[in-house]
């Protein structure tokens, strides 16, 4: 009789390496730092994928203290080969945010990735929909109910849906997240618990309240304390690969470009603040954005509208 062979491929991490290193700083990031599931995710691969190196490179994981800045810049040169640019900086700082960790707690002495280059992000403006092409999104759920082809918990929830997305600026997260006790009716806003927990008041817009009311008093089962605000034909919290198959359906419908997705919908919502006049600093307070850097973005679509203005309107554009 054949001895029966393995053949179930090893881990990538030994457990007592994830027992000894990798599990307490992933319990940092979403305990005490309350990270999103995806970043703690994220910078778990990211530790993976350098453990893995380490193994092919020749790296006995029992240095990990000696490590140098050289050796961080062969991991970076040889993953360019792997990731594209964005996906390669998101590791690195994840990688850096691990080695300071233990520095922090006294395991090791230096960060390899301090200071160390990286390759320059391309900048890419964020894609957005005009003025004129979000009310076709917006209005697609009741034109489908007008015409029969929806029913009218579907047709005003996903109204509702689209209208908090554009009207608020929220993320998909936080929109899913929204309870019924997170909404001042009164002042037509919202408390939200964004990236890091962190808590920020959103207005809302006037026809989002409007569509909200209507759909809390002809279709909701609870509208108290924690009943979720937007939920599913079975009155369960709606989820967020839902919302993101949603926003397809009615781009499909409007015959907008399919490339776009819920996040983009905040773009716009921040576009059409700053092309209206907002702010940068309320533009940044009402994402919820913790640097402005990351909100500067936005000012390139607003400058090329500028320009575009100036070109029609100068007599020597």
């Amino acid at each position: 009789m054949k001895p029966t062979i393995n053949t179930a491929p090893e881990p990538v991490v030994p457990p007592k390496v994830v027992a000894e290193w990798l599990q307490p700083f992933t319990d940092y990031l979403a305990k005490e730092r309350r990270y999103s599931v995806y970043t703690v995710r994220n910078y778990r691969q990211a530790f993976e994928d350098f453990y893995r190196w380490m193994g092919q490179a020749k790296r006995d994981w029992r240095t990990v203290a000696g490590l140098t800045s050289r050796d961080a810049r062969d991991f970076i040169i040889e993953a360019q080969r792997r990731f594209d640019r964005r996906t390669l900086h998101n590791h690195v700082s994840g990688l850096r945010t691990f080695f300071r960790f233990w520095m922090q707690r006294g395991r090791l002495k230096h960060n390899p990735f301090a200071g160390v280059p990286l390759p320059k992000l391309e900048k890419v403006l964020p894609k957005f929909l005009t003025e004129t092409q979000m009310p076709l999104l917006l209005s697609g759920p009741l034109k489908l109910f007008a015409n029969e082809s929806l029913d009218a918990f579907t047709a005003w929830r996903d109204r509702l849906v689209l209208e908090l997305l554009y009207g608020g600026g929220l993320r998909v997260s936080e929109l899913v997240g929204l309870d019924y006790r997170d909404i001042d009716f009164g002042a037509g806003s919202a408390r939200v618990l964004g990236k890091g927990r962190k808590e920020r008041m959103c207005p809302l817009g006037a026809m989002a309240m409007v569509v909200m009311k209507k759909f809390r008093d002809e279709f909701a089962s609870g509208t108290e304390g924690d009943d979720p605000v937007v939920i599913t034909t079975q009155h369960k919290r709606i989820q967020v690969r839902a919302v993101q198959l949603l926003v397809k359906k009615y781009l499909a419908h409007a015959d907008l470009p399919m490339d776009l997705s819920p996040h983009k919908v905040r773009h716009s919502y921040a576009t059409h603040l700053l092309n209206s006049g907002a702010d940068l600093r309320t533009v940044q307070e009402l994402l919820g954005h913790a640097n402005l850097t990351t909100t500067q973005i936005y000012t390139h679509t607003s400058v090329a509208r500028l320009k575009e203005i100036y070109a029609k309107a100068h007599p020597r554009a």
